[in-house]
């Protein structure tokens, strides 16, 4: 098991560094006030995306710095889970970088299912563009009425009707709806109510211009809408789609939607990583600098044992995670369902600590956006139960280990008897 960066991962890491450091880092004060002035109404009708974001994305394709995420030479980096795990991390670090290198979420989850799963009608029509970034994806698992972490507890009905399928539901959560380039939605309903529990349901792709598509709110997210993206929620009244839009068949669902969300939380694990890093540098910057009662802060209140288990959580959430990318690499995302619920666990937690440490050295500073902090603090805490709650990871962990040694003593047992 080894975890030094391979050359590849070295070069793109030193470009993707670079890129940042040159282009990105610079305009995000900027950004965030263009953001404002153009998405500052709820109307998300009205949201437009501020235009350098645009110049920014051509320039990172020109560059070759574009869909680092996909393991494939010639749609992608080539890269592997392990290999991609420092990239996303230091993407992390900034609120706009995955969408400028179109490895933003949700369209990372979805161009993958596509790509591992979609047939050649279906990639040509929708996979193509959102690898081009002409065109932006939304993920509708998530339902108001039901425990949405169980996902086969999902209640929306697809119905075969002729050459349609027939959607009837309700969706929200579905991040990304308010974009304005947003235009295709990949929906998981229920197809068979009486088959096993997992092959009960299926994912289908759903045009957001088809009739009967009401897409009703956009839901703040801790009070924050996260224009020009946005977290909505849909309605799907009899909305009419052809077979051919199912992906793989009738009953794939629950299949489909373990191996999105296997690769997927890496990334968003090593994103949480990065920005953990970055607030640790904020936490630092602060504690050496700002003087309260004749010292500065570092020296007061115990805030040099707070780094140093800060600087320790850090790290071994990172070795958690790059641990859980060699598995999926390895043995694939089904048989490292302990090690992607570990992460999902532990590194959403651990920046959510991380900020909440250094928003207390940063005092009124920490409320307002003049420092990315409250930016961050909603995605640790957001991560938490968009990635499923703490609860139910930890429900997986110890059922997983429960069965590990449940085998071992059979095999123990066994030996014994043969003996």
């Amino acid at each position: 098991m080894d975890f030094s960066y391979s050359a590849k991962t070295k070069d793109y890491l030193a470009r993707l560094d670079a890129f940042m450091r040159e282009h990105i880092e610079p305009y995000e004060d900027q950004y965030q006030k263009e953001n404002y002035r153009l998405n500052s109404t709820p109307n998300w009708r009205e949201w437009q995306v501020p235009p350098r974001v645009a110049e920014l994305k051509q320039l990172a394709r020109e560059q070759g710095l574009w869909n680092l995420f996909l393991p494939d030479e010639e749609l992608g980096a080539g890269l592997t889970t392990l290999e991609y795990a420092p990239l996303a991390e230091r993407m992390g670090r900034s609120l706009l970088a995955p969408e400028v290198f179109n490895c933003n979420a949700p369209d990372t989850g979805n161009m993958e299912v596509l790509y591992h799963f979609g047939d050649d009608p279906q990639q040509e029509q929708w996979l193509k563009p959102l690898l081009n970034g002409d065109i932006r994806s939304v993920f509708c698992m998530t339902e108001p009425d039901v425990a949405s972490s169980d996902a086969t507890n999902m209640q929306t009905i697809i119905k075969a009707d002729g050459s349609d399928w027939v959607i009837n539901g309700r969706k929200w959560w579905s991040t990304g709806l308010g974009h304005p380039d947003v235009e295709i939605a990949i929906v998981m309903g229920l197809t068979d109510e009486d088959a096993d529990k997992h092959h009960r349901h299926s994912m289908v792709l759903v045009p957001l211009n088809t009739p009967g598509v009401n897409i009703e709110r956009m839901l703040p997210a801790l009070g924050e809408y996260d224009a020009p993206y946005g977290h909505g929620e849909v309605v799907f009244d009899n909305v009419r789609v052809p077979k051919e839009n199912i992906i793989v068949g009738p009953g794939a669902g629950f299949k489909i939607a373990q191996g999105r969300l296997g690769p997927g939380r890496i990334h968003h694990c090593m994103r949480a990583i990065g920005a953990a890093e970055r607030a640790l540098e904020l936490f630092i910057e602060r504690g050496v600098s700002r003087i309260a009662f004749g010292e500065p802060l570092m020296k007061l209140g115990g805030n040099t044992e707070r780094l140093a288990d800060l600087r320790v959580a850090i790290d071994q959430a990172r070795l958690l995670t790059l641990h859980a990318a060699w598995q999926i690499d390895n043995v694939g995302a089904m048989k490292a369902i302990k090690e992607i619920s570990a992460i999902k666990l532990v590194a959403p937690s651990v920046l959510q600590k991380v900020v909440d440490e250094t928003m207390q050295l940063f005092g009124g500073a920490s409320m307002c956006h003049d420092t990315p902090l409250p930016g961050l603090l909603t995605v640790a805490r957001s991560l938490r139960i968009a990635d499923g709650p703490d609860a139910v990871h930890r429900a997986t962990i110890a059922k997983t280990e429960l069965k590990q040694r449940e085998k071992q003593r059979e095999k123990q047992w066994k030996g014994r008897s043969n003996d």
